[in-house]
């Protein structure tokens, strides 16, 4: 692992979809309190999908969907300037569809909220696909907002890690901790089934590997002291048969749960693995999923 003391990033502004449905009005509000957090503006987009509507409905129908999206836009705004009344906030009518959409309105830069479930009069919007398909897919980190919306805050942020590679996105989850002025837990989970059966891994090999993995562990906590020397940072090895249970079991005590993104198989398709669709399904707090290629900008000084 580098020596080198990475230099502290700067988490950018917040972007979060609109569509009317209840989980999309708790994630603008958990969104709204992120943004003001950070000392950064809020973006509301809503995809109101008019690029293929046009394919099958007339001129009429276009502007009517057209006209209730702004209106949307509009009183969610006021929802959040209602609360948050020092918090800059944009709007955006995007014609695309809602993946696409939040994903061109975000690019590489700032953070992507999304709820968990949307209108379940769009197809689209189903079973949490937009969550699912924007997380899978963007360039930029993205938030899926779950558990209670009134949940008291625990004091605590979460990242799930696996091995020295992943120094890059746990320095996000430090300014996220830091932001809060929250604890930080590196927690990776050490699965013994996942080294019995290969012929070249001998049982007498497990303790070695378990000890390198508690090795790797607490070097990313040093490097996260080195960066955030105020942040209490603490590291955890969990043995367990299921990654997704351990990290969904640590979410009831966590504000946020954070986990970098594999990279996509032959460089295509959609590249979540199933810890990461657990997690976006069964979490007790938001889970932010950051991608492989994203580099946080630098704190200005």
């Amino acid at each position: 692992m580098n020596s080198e003391i990475a230099a502290r990033p700067e988490l950018g502004n917040v972007l979060v979809g609109v569509d009317g449905s209840p989980s999309a009005r708790t994630a603008v509000l958990w969104a709204a309190d992120e943004a003001a957090r950070r000392g950064r503006s809020l973006h509301l987009v809503h995809a109101a999908d008019t690029d293929r509507r046009a394919l099958f409905a007339n001129a009429e129908t276009l502007q009517a969907v057209r006209e209730a999206g702004r209106d949307l836009l509009i009183d969610t705004a006021s929802l959040v300037q209602d609360r948050f009344p020092d918090l800059a906030v944009t709007r955006e009518l995007s014609r695309q569809e809602p993946v696409a959409g939040l994903r061109a309105a975000a690019g590489h830069r700032g953070t992507i909220v999304v709820g968990n479930r949307g209108l379940g009069g769009f197809s689209a919007l189903l079973l949490g696909s937009v969550g699912l398909g924007v997380a899978g897919r963007a360039e930029a980190p993205v938030i899926v907002v779950r558990g209670e919306g009134e949940r008291p805050e625990t004091g605590s942020v979460t990242a799930a890690v696996h091995d020295a590679e992943d120094l890059g996105w746990l320095l996000l989850a430090a300014a996220e901790a830091d932001a809060r002025k929250a604890a930080l837990r590196l927690v990776s989970v050490w699965n013994v089934l996942t080294h019995v059966g290969s012929v070249a891994t001998m049982l007498d090999d497990l303790d070695g590997i378990a000890q390198q993995r508690v090795y790797e562990v607490k070097s990313l906590a040093d490097r996260v002291r080195e960066v955030y020397p105020q942040l209490i940072v603490g590291h955890h090895v969990v043995t367990g048969t299921s990654t997704p249970g351990t990290l969904i079991d640590a979410s009831r005590h966590s504000d946020l749960l954070v986990l970098g993104r594999g990279r996509r198989p032959l460089g295509v398709g959609p590249s979540l693995g199933r810890v990461a669709h657990a997690l976006i399904h069964h979490a007790h707090c938001p889970v932010e999923i950051v991608p492989p290629s994203f580099v946080m900008p630098a704190a200005r000084t």
